[in-house]
């Protein structure tokens, strides 16, 4: 089962586990139970940008707009992903994307 590179980063060496929807990025759909915001991470570490965006969409409230933030910012939209950082109540993000996307796993697990 590959593990996307973010995930396998974050997670070396550490002593927080890997979140299951994080190993199964090879299944075809992310696992029942699932947040909109964390199957937009999912979506997101399969390579799904547009399913990401779907699935943060469904999410109103500030954990779907971090990650709606993160996937605008992933797509070069700065402009957009401000304006979804402070729907989220966060700072516009400067650490790398796959930094970015282990922190609002982290925090959205927590």
């Amino acid at each position: 089962m590959k593990i996307p590179t973010q995930v396998q980063t974050a997670w070396v060496g550490g002593t927080t586990p890997l979140p299951p929807f994080a190993v199964e990025v090879t299944a075809a759909s992310p696992p029942a139970g699932l947040t909109p915001a964390l199957a937009g991470l999912w979506w997101d570490a399969k390579g799904d940008w547009t399913r990401a965006h779907e699935s943060a969409q469904r999410d109103e409230g500030p954990d779907g707009s971090w990650v709606h933030a993160y996937l605008h910012r992933k797509e070069g939209d700065q402009d957009n992903a401000a304006y979804w950082y402070g729907r989220a109540a966060k700072p516009v993000c400067r650490e790398p994307l796959d930094a970015e996307w282990i922190s609002i796993v982290r925090g959205l697990l927590a």
